[in-house]
């Protein structure tokens, strides 16, 4: 009889452990590609490029193909108009035009029928106050700081982006002045580069602060967990019409540079 309850209770077990080891397949529907535009404008001499890509599924290798043959405008509200030419597949550059705070931009690209605008207002520079280094409060390695001091009189955005010895880094900050209305704000970085390899003495670090408008600040914001080029379901927030994912920026830019000591 025993015998019998533990040849039972063995079959019993095999079958919830097989059960256990089903595979369940899961249906991912994949997302039909999307136009990528991304595009700024700076009131520091240009050229600038506009590169125009089209999207990949989220399950898809970061292979991006590129969007050759696009017709890419770029006018300001005072009635200056120019035609970027593509120097490379998906790449328009600009050739005369440079940024003025205060006037708004207007990108339209036409593709294959199909038609692309979005606009952006330059806003006021802010510059930098001091940059240096710190020790991080969490450990013993140094930190870039960088210090500006906010405009009491506007609303203000920013963007914060690293070049390490001429390389911009793919990390970046941003910020609303919402809880720092005319005061100043602190920004730190890490002294490595986007692979963790840390900097040694003489590596060049430039920080360029850019103030941008609340669409542009909003795309950045979102765009912190979703790559720009990959259709999942919560991509980035565009100011590009027509379905279109990426950004175009019209900001100012005000730069500081170090030397690791």
């Amino acid at each position: 009889m025993k015998t019998k309850i533990f040849s039972l209770i063995t079959i019993v077990t095999a079958c919830f452990l097989s059960s256990c080891q089903k595979v369940i397949k899961l249906k991912l529907d994949t997302s039909p590609s999307q136009i990528v535009i991304q595009g700024n404008v700076y009131d520091q001499p240009g050229p600038y490029t506009i590169n125009i890509t089209k999207s990949v599924s989220f399950d898809q290798s970061n292979v991006y193909p590129a969007v050759t043959g696009a017709a890419v405008t770029i006018s300001d509200n005072v009635g200056n108009t120019e035609v970027s030419n593509e120097i490379s597949p998906g790449n328009y550059l600009t050739s005369t035009i440079q940024g003025v705070p205060g006037r708004t931009y207007n990108l339209t690209v036409n593709i294959d029928g199909q038609t692309y605008k979005a606009s952006s207002t330059m806003p006021k520079p802010v510059s930098i106050d001091s940059i240096y280094y710190t020790k991080s409060p969490f450990g013993k390695d140094e930190q870039l700081t960088v210090k500006f001091l906010d405009p009491a009189d506007t609303i203000n955005y920013y963007r914060l982006v690293e070049f390490i010895n001429g390389v911009q880094q793919d990390r970046f900050s941003i910020a609303g002045d919402r809880l720092y209305q005319g005061n100043p704000i602190i920004f730190t970085f890490p002294v490595q580069d986007d692979n963790d390899k840390k900097l040694v003495t003489g590596d060049q670090i430039a920080v360029w602060l850019e103030s941008i408008d609340k669409n542009v600040y909003e795309y950045f914001r979102t765009a912190r967990a979703d790559g720009p080029h990959s259709t999942s379901p919560a991509n980035p927030v565009s100011n590009i019409s027509n379905g279109a994912l990426g950004y175009f920026n019209a900001g100012t830019v005000r730069k500081a540079t170090s030397v690791v000591p």
